[in-house]
């Protein structure tokens, strides 16, 4: 998967307001925050409107009055100057104050969120003398030469069920993985959960595009996942026809092409094509005449009742 084509941080942002929901009524969140001119920003403000207010996720327990959230996608490094350039942010986000000390120091948290446990930074952390204290799976605290309080979120050792959206977001999910998520969509009335959600849910498909064209075959899934799904199924059903004509010229053989035609079929009425559009289609894509066509979408129905 090229990394670079993926948006990931719009996807963190979305999955964030998911996670802490249940206080999103007592923060505020400010994506892209700048600090000064770009490329001064961090990824994720979160401020308390209360400072008194306990935050219910395990990612929020250490959050005080302004957080300071940096997200590194798969493939971007977390070193030591990772390290300590999200401290600066932090450090300058403090000057910024519209008095001197407005903002205190004790009232700052910096957290650095990555998928994979970034070893090396570990490493550098032992050989120096920080402490590290992991009071939940997959969240450690930082202690040593730390201007704030800081912790590292890894979330991929982080509760699947319990922060379904931050573990969405990786490269390297299972097609149970996906099933929960949906089903996790499928919960949700809150028009703003939804479309934060659905950034997720975008980011997600695009980090594992095999997984979703396994769950288009998958019998098992319910109509209402499929039609969840129906807006990232559309262009890959539009890629699997082309492909199945594709390989069909390739061969040079009548019996592969009507492999690829039986394919496409049976793919448009998983997701509920309408009949006619189908055969439309195949007339378009394979130059069939309106005959062939209807007897072809006519075996796939019978093959598929079997």
């Amino acid at each position: 998967m090229d990394d670079n084509k993926i948006q990931w941080h719009p996807g963190f942002v979305a999955a964030m307001n998911l996670e802490l929901s249940e206080n999103r009524n007592d923060l505020i969140f400010e994506r892209e925050y700048n600090l000064n001119t770009k490329p001064l920003e961090v990824d994720l403000l979160v401020i308390k409107k209360n400072t008194e207010v306990l935050v219910d996720n395990e990612i929020g327990r250490l959050f005080k009055g302004h957080n300071i959230l940096e997200y590194k996608s798969p493939g971007d490094h977390l070193n030591i100057d990772t390290f300590y350039k999200v401290q600066s942010y932090a450090g300058l986000y403090k000057s910024y104050g519209k008095k001197v000390d407005q903002i205190k120091a004790e009232d700052v948290t910096v957290s650095l969120l990555r998928n994979e446990k970034p070893e090396g930074l570990f490493r550098y952390f032992k050989e120096h003398g920080y402490v590290v204290i992991v009071p939940y799976h997959g969240i450690y605290y930082v202690k040593g030469p730390v201007l704030f309080s800081t912790q590292l979120i890894v979330t991929g050792e982080l509760d699947k069920k319990a922060h379904i959206w931050l573990g969405a977001l990786s490269e390297e999910l299972k097609k149970a993985d996906m099933k929960v998520l949906l089903e996790n969509m499928m919960r949700l009335s809150n028009k703003a959960d939804r479309e934060f959600a659905d950034a997720v849910f975008e980011v997600s498909t695009q980090a594992n595009r095999q997984v979703i064209e396994e769950l288009i075959g998958d019998g098992s899934m319910s109509e209402a996942l499929l039609e969840l799904m129906e807006p990232i199924i559309a262009p890959i059903l539009v890629q699997q026809k082309n492909k199945g004509l594709m390989e069909g010229r390739q061969e040079g053989l009548r019996e592969g092409l009507q492999e690829g035609i039986r394919k496409y079929i049976s793919l448009c009425r998983r997701v509920h094509f309408p009949e006619a559009e189908i055969i439309k289609e195949l007339q378009k894509e394979y130059g069939l005449s309106e005959e062939e066509a209807i007897k072809y979408v006519q075996e796939q129905i019978t093959s598929d009742k079997k």
